[in-house]
């Protein structure tokens, strides 16, 4: 997000806190702004209005009670928490205060969603019938804490991953969620969670999606994206294996922690910020095809594809002036003109439901009804 909080107007950077006193060194010097070491420190501040919260996922829940008690508006990472029951007190903490809770930047912020949630919610097309979402990447690959690749402890692909999918899925289909069927595949022991999965999930009104994610690092399905990556940027296909080859030189749980902290903010590998205006196209989360009754919409990270009755229609999207900017429009609607945000706590409590009915019914063999 630091692009974001630094590219839009509409934000500034008054205050961090970080556990790491190389993350706080860099904050001080890149901002000239108060440092602390804890989130009761910078939730006491006087200047701050708004609160990322960015740590593990574990974290979540405390962190925005702390934030609320203080009167800061929260934005927190998603997985919203790790339990629907920390969900529900964030939500109640949050209203208690009086301030507004986002939970984000999940995926389905980004613009060619949202264009392709208007055309699909429009009835240009009929009623979404069928989704169909998939995503491959080397998720799994990449340097890891080690409670990233315990399942108990939020890590895997569930939690991070399909947090992100669930989330675009449901903005699309717009209704809720009332069962799911899943799968899981865990098939690296050096990596002992969850690595891949495919789900089926039905809507109320008749519509389903099916969704898969493996992060074994093999395929790229950023190929099926003209290798436009995640992030909205172009990727090289020759940079293939990449984080294998990384993660081969590593020997141990706490070298390969450390080797991603060393590439985090502060860290000696920290390459900073890319520069305001540099990123060409939107961000998005793989190949995607929406099914309506008269026609499929294809969101891509330049463009929307309209497929209709007669005619294909391409529809192109204009060039984000600031990455993941569509977080600010809700934080900044919420707290300057008390908007109520999309991505909300019960919002993000209902996807939360579905990843942890993915992981039920991968575990059971069956069927998992969802009561809300």
């Amino acid at each position: 997000m630091l692009p974001t909080l630094q590219c839009d107007r509409r934000v500034r950077l008054v205050a961090a806190c970080d556990p790491r006193e190389e993350a706080r060194s860099q904050f001080a010097a890149d901002f000239d702004a108060p440092v602390y070491t804890d989130i009761e420190g910078l939730a006491a501040s006087p200047e701050v209005e708004a609160i990322y919260i960015a740590s593990p996922h574990q974290f979540h829940a405390e962190q925005t009670r702390i934030a609320a008690r203080h009167g800061k508006h929260v934005l927190v990472e998603k997985p919203m928490a790790l339990t629907v029951a920390e969900c529900d007190s964030m939500i109640e903490d949050c209203s208690e205060a009086g301030v507004h809770l986002i939970v984000g930047h999940c995926h389905s912020f980004d613009t060619p969603y949202l264009r392709a949630r208007d055309i699909a919610s429009s009835g240009e097309l009929g009623r979404v019938r069928m989704i169909h979402a998939l995503n491959y990447t080397d998720f799994l690959y990449r340097p890891r804490r080690p409670e990233e690749l315990r399942t108990e402890d939020g890590g895997g692909v569930v939690f991070s991953q399909a947090a992100h999918q669930v989330d675009v899925v449901r903005l699309l289909a717009g209704a809720p969620v009332t069962r799911v069927r899943a799968v899981t595949g865990d098939w690296d022991p050096a990596r002992p969670t969850q690595g891949a999965y495919a789900a089926l999930m039905w809507f109320e009104g008749g519509a389903f999606a099916s969704l898969s994610y493996n992060g074994y690092g093999h395929f790229d399905s950023d190929e099926w994206c003209e290798w436009i990556g995640e992030m909205g940027t172009q990727k090289s296909p020759d940079a293939y294996g990449a984080a294998r080859r990384k993660l081969a030189a590593v020997s141990s749980a706490s070298e390969e922690a450390r080797l991603k902290s060393l590439g985090t903010y502060g860290g000696a590998g920290y390459g900073g910020a890319p520069p305001c205006g540099s990123q060409a196209w939107h961000q998005h989360f793989g190949p995607m095809v929406v099914s309506c009754e008269h026609g499929d919409v294809r969101p891509l990270p330049d463009c929307i594809w309209v497929y209709g009755d007669q005619t294909k229609e391409r529809r192109p999207l204009d060039v984000p002036r600031v990455p993941r900017f569509e977080v600010m429009d809700e934080l900044y609607a919420a707290v300057a003109h008390g908007v109520s945000p999309l991505h909300d706590g019960i919002w993000a409590r209902a996807t939360l439901e579905v990843c942890l009915a993915l992981l039920g019914s991968a575990g059971s063999n069956q069927d998992v009804a969802l009561a809300r």
